[in-house]
Formats: structure tokens, sequence, C-alpha cells
């Protein structure tokens, strides 16, 4: 990841990028609208979630000078959903910081899915519009020979350019059952020849999970996951397996390929829930880890009922 990291910073030095990788959510169990937007509108309340991502924690740079800065990566995330009768469907919307050395994104992202019932469960089928902020402070670059005095870099501070991209998604659940879901993101590649200089890449998702229950011992469920993620060159794999003791108590851990290995702990109170997950890195980037914590609610939504009026002829 560390080589990947240097690679990514030198070649926004000396030539336009040619990727832009979406942030990365070790719950991303419990953060589903941020990589389908199918997910909108699934559930029977108004939900809202925060996340604060803590990445690298210690991950710092150095210059010629001997001063250090900190470019550890810190993602902060929140999202909201409802259904809307009205609209057959749902809503949603959510606002992603992601900060990384001298790269800053802001994203919002609107959503709509059309709900529906498909044999024994449901089926979102969804659209996103995104719409990203993105600056780089190349005033802070400094060139590998230690100097500041590259040509590309002359005359270049910091460069802002607001890019419009969209996406698509599929989720289909079985309450209490499993739940599977394909998306594609940043569907439309958006690229800026001139500014920030960078092409964003398709991002393809597909993520799963079930519910295991034990007759013998229904206060347990065991809840394993999936997801993968995709840009055609390159892919991630996390693989979850948690235990849920009442439905209030749960914990596990998460394997993220050639990256870390995370612990996750959480619990849910009525409609609350929280949870905290710290990530171990399996590669040779030489931080202390990575912290993240998530808190969601959802305002359960009350439908009145219709009072039907019987007629009886004796009684008019």
């Amino acid at each position: 990841m560390l080589k990947k990291l240097i690679t990514v910073v030198f070649i926004g030095i000396l030539m336009p990028s040619f990727a832009q990788q979406l942030p990365q959510y070790t719950q991303y169990m419990f953060t589903k609208l941020a990589h389908n937007p199918g997910y909108a509108g699934a559930g029977k309340g108004i939900c809202v979630t925060g996340l604060v991502r803590q990445q690298w924690v210690g991950f710092k740079e150095t210059d010629s000078e001997g001063n250090t800065t900190n470019v550890a990566p810190e993602t902060y995330l929140i999202s909201v959903h409802s259904p809307i009768k009205a609209l057959r469907g749902g809503i949603g919307a959510t606002i992603v910081q992601d900060q990384i050395g001298n790269f800053n994104d802001i994203y919002l992202n609107l959503m709509y899915a059309y709900q529906t019932t498909l044999g024994s469960g449901d089926l979102g089928i969804g659209i996103q519009l995104s719409i990203l902020n993105k600056t780089i402070d190349f005033g802070k670059f400094v060139a590998p020979d230690g100097t500041s005095g590259d040509p590309l870099l002359n005359g270049k501070n910091e460069e802002t350019d607001m890019y419009f991209d969209g996406g698509i998604g599929l989720y289909y659940r079985e309450p209490d059952n499993y739940y599977v879901g394909l998306s594609v993101l940043q569907l439309l590649q958006t690229k800026k020849p001139d500014g920030t200089q960078f092409n964003l890449r398709r991002q393809i998702n597909l993520m799963g999970g079930y519910e295991f229950n034990f007759p013998n011992t229904p206060a347990i469920d065991i809840l394993p996951s999936i997801l993968i993620k995709t840009d055609g060159a390159s892919a991630q794999y996390d693989l979850t397996a948690l235990i849920r003791y009442k439905h209030q108590f749960w914990g596990g851990t998460t394997f993220r390929y050639q990256d870390a290995v995370a612990i996750i702990i959480g619990f849910d109170y009525k409609n609350f829930n929280i949870g905290y997950s710290y990530d171990i890195n399996t590669s040779a980037i030489g931080t202390t880890g990575t912290h993240e914590i998530r808190a969601s609610y959802c305002f359960k939504i009350e439908v009145d009922k219709i009072k039907k009026i019987y007629r009886n002829t004796r009684f008019l």
C-alpha cells in the first residue's frame, strides 16, 4: 500500500492521474448506501448514519527542512435515506470528505431507488448522481530530488475542480435471511485534462451477506458477509464474520486481502446502532493501524391506517 501511495503522488506531480478510488469502510455491512444506490429506501424508517475513519494513524511526511506533516487518510461520512411511498421507492444522500496528504475530496451523492417485491424478498433498482469537489495543493509537493524546482510545479499552488458523474445499483434482500447487491459507481469516468488533471475510475461493487440462526441456541446468530471492489485493473476483497448475541451485541473480524485484518464490535439498542473497528495492517506500511467509529439511528415511520366503514341496510 505504501508503494501504491508513493506512486500515486508522483504520478500526480509528473503527469495527469488516471485513477480515482472511492473511500473504503471496514464496517461496509452497515454503510450499504455508500456502496449501492439500490439500497435507498430499504427499510421502514428514516435512517441516518455518521462515520469517522482515521486510517494509518501516525503516517507522516518529512520535508527537506525536517518538518513533519500528517498525511494519513481521514474520511468522514454522513448518510441518510428513507422510503417514499408516493415515489414507489426511496431516496437517499451521502456526504463524504476524504482527505489524504495534499488531496482533499468532498462528495455529494443523491440517490433514488425503485423498490418492489420479487419472490420472497424485495428488490431495489437505484440510480445515483455524484458531485465531487476535488482539491490538490500542488504547492506542498516536493520533487524527487528534494527540491521544489520541478518545472511542472512552478506557478501552481492549490487547484480545485468539480466533477459530475453517476452510478447504478441493484440490491435484493430477504429480511432476517440474506442480501446481495451489485453496483457500478463513477459510471461515466469523468475526466479533467487541466486543473487537478484527474480521471475518475469506474468501480464495480459486489456485496452479500447471510444470517445463520441456530434452533438450539436462538440467542446467537452468525452473520458472514463479503464485499468485492474492482476497477477492472485490480480488485479488493473484504471477508467478514460477525457473531450477534440476542440481537443486541455483536463482534467479529474482517480480512482485507493484502491490506489488513480488522476487529469489529458494536451493539444495538432499540433504533440506535453503534460500531467500532480497528484495522491491523498486514502490509509493510508500518503504522499503528486504523480506527473507525460509526453511529446509526432509524426514525420509524408510522403510517396511519385508513379506517374502513361498513354499511348495513339496518343501520343507515
